[in-house]
């Protein structure tokens, strides 16, 4: 759908959504531009990922294990039929969801999930076919193409990010499952970012491809919890964000075969107050672009590639869980210039962020009553 023919979509969705409000909704000053936020949707159950459908129709996660179709003018919402079993607890759930770039022929959605199985749950990514008709939305084809072997009833850092990248490869990425040494392990998923085919199988260029020194689909290890994944809209690099424990959040640009050192080195300590590791640096273990200390527990990022608040195109856009933010920070030759924080404390805890069809930036509010919302350009 052409960019004049979304515009129109979306102004039919804030006649109906924002009530009382303009346009512009909430009305936000900041250093770097003035700029509107509108809430776009009814309350949600902890909205994880979403994402535009061609026709400007909107998919979105609960963590609960729910997907929802939000039609164009954001009208009824409707569940998502043939979702997978989904181990739903602690900060496990139905995770991120990506619309592929192909979609219009491929009808492909992609998604990450915690998935049940023996010994407890693990951390999956999956491909589906997305159907709308008079039978009601729903998957189709549903197939796992990464998966966490070895599963554990550990309730925490499942990641989890998936990003497809234009040569038909898909970034998957994971957490520790609070089991640090894991992350260590190339032979296990946990901690890691992993690479596969749409189909789930393995890149020759994948650095352990023959799987003697590591897993044939790992890309990079030793990461905490990595929330946050996205391309460079100019070098199509992968960049992520991961946690750190007390401190030591960080942002890293993975490269095949590297190793990103947690636990063996960081820039934050245990939340006992201990030190961890060997301290922040180690010969064999690369250093982050960025980092934070104290933690602002980082989620979801994206490049900001739109025109509705020119100042703020090619930043990169990071939520805050915790400290219930977005920061915007200035990115210049592969590295960080500048940051400034924004919505501090007005909405609630950050989880996605993506660019819109309309040129916006919206983002998700991993709440009770959670919601999508929509950053545009103030009146």
């Amino acid at each position: 759908m052409k960019r004049f023919q979304l515009a129109a979509v979306f102004a039919v969705a804030f006649a109906l959504n924002a009530g009382a409000k303009s346009e512009a909704g909430d009305v936000h000053n900041a250093a770097s531009a003035t700029f509107g936020v509108t809430r776009m949707t009814q309350p949600l159950d902890h909205p994880w990922g979403f994402d535009f459908l061609p026709d400007g129709a909107v998919l979105v996660n609960e963590r609960d294990g729910r997907m929802h179709y939000l039609p164009p003018d954001f009208g009824q919402v409707t569940q998502v039929e043939g979702v997978p079993e989904v181990r739903a607890s602690g900060q496990g759930g139905l995770l991120d969801l990506v619309v592929a770039l192909d979609f219009e022929t491929s009808r492909r959605i992609y998604f990450t999930f915690s998935e049940p199985g023996p010994g407890g749950a693990g951390t999956a990514a999956a491909t589906a076919e997305f159907m709308q008709d008079d039978a009601g939305p729903r998957l189709e084809n549903v197939r796992v193409i990464a998966r966490m072997t070895r599963k554990t009833s550990a309730g925490r850092h499942f990641g989890s990010r998936i990003v497809p990248a234009p040569d038909g490869t898909v970034y998957v990425t994971t957490g520790d499952r609070g089991d640090s040494d894991r992350a260590q392990d190339p032979f296990d998923h946990a901690g890691s970012v992993l690479r596969v085919r749409a189909d789930g199988s393995i890149p020759a260029d994948n650095p352990f491809a023959d799987g003697k020194k590591g897993l044939p689909e790992l890309w990079s290890m030793g990461h905490r919890n990595i929330q946050g994944a996205a391309l460079h809209p100019d070098t199509g690099e992968l960049w992520t964000v991961e946690h750190g424990a007390r401190g030591g959040d960080e942002i890293n640009r993975p490269q095949a075969g590297l190793n990103y050192g947690w636990p063996v080195i960081s820039y934050g300590r245990h939340y006992s107050g201990g030190k961890i590791g060997v301290g922040t640096a180690a010969k064999g273990y690369e250093q982050p672009v960025h980092y934070w200390d104290p933690s602002i527990a980082p989620s979801g990022m994206a490049f900001y590639t739109g025109n509705t608040i020119p100042e703020w195109t090619g930043d990169m856009f990071v939520g805050a869980l915790k400290d219930q933010m977005i920061v915007r920070l200035g990115i210049d030759a592969g590295k960080v210039v500048g940051e400034e924080h924004l919505l501090e404390g007005d909405y609630g805890r950050i989880r996605t962020i993506r660019n819109g069809p309309d040129g916006a930036l919206w983002f998700s509010t991993d709440e009770p009553d959670g919601a999508l919302y929509r950053i545009g350009a103030a009146p």
